[in-house]
């Protein structure tokens, strides 16, 4: 339910949509582009281009005229035509092709592999959310099991506010004892109500990281026993996502290297237009028109530019590769210290189970001595203490157990995430 409705793992879900529409973006620079284009340009004034066909034309014109003896061949103007298009459409197709471009092959790789990189980075959270709902489920059952402790040792001290009310009457103890059995009731059942605030946090965050109301009543498991030991000895690294979030992160720097040293390979492009055009928005046999060419640049010369690029992603290769080597001595201690906690919390626990023993039965007997007359109230008090904070002991220890569990799971992460 967490995997699928936490709302931090929906937020990186939106980041990895993103990525992968980035890299089909990357891979569309490899098809055609097609755009429309169209213009209309009215001018005046300007640049002119003058055309003396009057001076070329009218001698000629003269002679024809006298020879015919007719009028026939006009004298003409000089003609002056603007540079600039009056009253003039070009509408147009125009088509691109990329037919050698080494950047948005490399464009292509890295947009692929920071999609791989964006799907581990989810993949992280997703594993600190699985601990983290473990861990606040083991907390609320830790404090549900406290509540139940402190429910019985108030049922205890309450025996105990009885008997020492009829040994009062009875005149076989003094006002003190009394009044002592009554401050235990009141202090265990503030301890009571606090457990059940803890209780109530507990519950709150638990459902939080599984986005439901935080209200929301929990099914309570039963859990009695401690793991597997064995579980310590997984030592492994190699799921780690992390550690693969890092070479995947290298693989792209080898990229980016490439990237910055294709300027030693020219580009190659290749066009189309498909149009019309016209003065007047006139439409006839010749305004259509195509045009086809092929533009090559190389980059010859940058004053070093291109190099200092290069140097910056060989330089962000060597910080990769030193945070990489960091990053597994720092994996390597987190087993290690998560391993050595949960024997730590294993040795506790058994030891906590002794002393809930011990202390019943010290327990049981005090009372039964006191009953008899034979034993101070203290002694009674201490041993009923004792009983209370070894129940609250052996139940921190059992689910610390579990908690300690967890970490090593994530440690080596050994959870399988579908």
């Amino acid at each position: 339910t967490g995997l699928s409705s936490n709302e931090t793992i929906r937020q990186q879900q939106f980041l990895l949509d993103k990525s992968l529409w980035a890299l089909k973006e990357a891979k569309s620079l490899f098809l055609p582009n097609v755009e429309f284009n169209g213009s209309y340009t009215l001018a005046g004034g300007g640049r002119t281009v003058d055309i003396p066909v009057g001076d070329l034309m009218n001698p000629v014109y003269k002679t024809l005229n006298q020879l015919t003896g007719t009028n026939n061949f006009p004298q003409i103007q000089n003609q002056s035509v603007l540079l600039n298009p009056n009253n003039f459409y070009d509408v147009k197709l125009h088509t691109t092709f990329p037919v050698i471009n080494a950047e948005i092959a490399y464009n292509k790789k890295i947009k692929s592999q920071q999609y791989d990189l964006q799907k581990i980075e989810t993949g992280i959270y997703k594993r600190e959310l699985v601990k983290e709902i473990k861990i606040a489920y083991y907390n609320y059952l830790q404090a549900t099991t406290a509540i139940g402790i402190y429910e019985n040792a108030l049922a205890l001290v309450k025996e105990n506010e009885r008997i020492n009310t009829s040994l009062f009457n009875n005149q076989k103890v003094n006002r003190t004892a009394v009044v002592r059995s009554n401050n235990e009731v009141t202090k265990i059942t503030a301890q009571l109500k606090t457990g059940m605030i803890n209780r109530d946090n507990a519950r709150d965050l638990f459902n939080f990281l599984i986005n439901q109301p935080l209200n929301s009543p929990i099914l309570i498991d039963s859990l009695t026993s401690t793991p597997d030991p064995h579980i310590a000895d997984d030592t492994a690294l190699n799921k780690r996502e992390e550690l693969l979030k890092l070479r995947t992160a290298a693989d792209i720097n080898k990229n980016l290297v490439g990237l910055a040293n294709s300027y030693k390979i020219p580009k190659l492009n290749s066009f189309l237009d498909l149009g019309s055009q016209a003065f007047d928005f006139k439409v006839n046999d010749k305004s259509p028109y195509y045009f086809l060419g092929i533009s090559l640049s190389w980059d010859i010369f940058s004053g070093g530019k291109n190099k200092y690029k290069v140097k910056q992603a060989e330089a962000d290769g060597k910080v990769i590769a030193s945070q990489t080597s960091n990053t597994e001595q720092q994996l390597k201690l987190q087993v290690e210290i998560a391993a050595n906690a949960f024997n730590a919390a294993l040795i506790n626990y058994h030891a906590a189970v002794s002393q809930v023993a011990s202390s019943e039965k010290y327990y049981k007997d005090e009372l039964r001595l006191y009953k008899e007359g034979t034993a101070l109230y203290i002694e009674l008090l201490d041993a009923q203490n004792q009983l209370v904070s070894a129940q609250l002991q052996a139940n921190i220890s059992l689910y610390d157990t579990l908690i300690k569990q967890e970490e090593i799971e994530r440690a080596n992460a050994s959870f399988i995430i579908q």
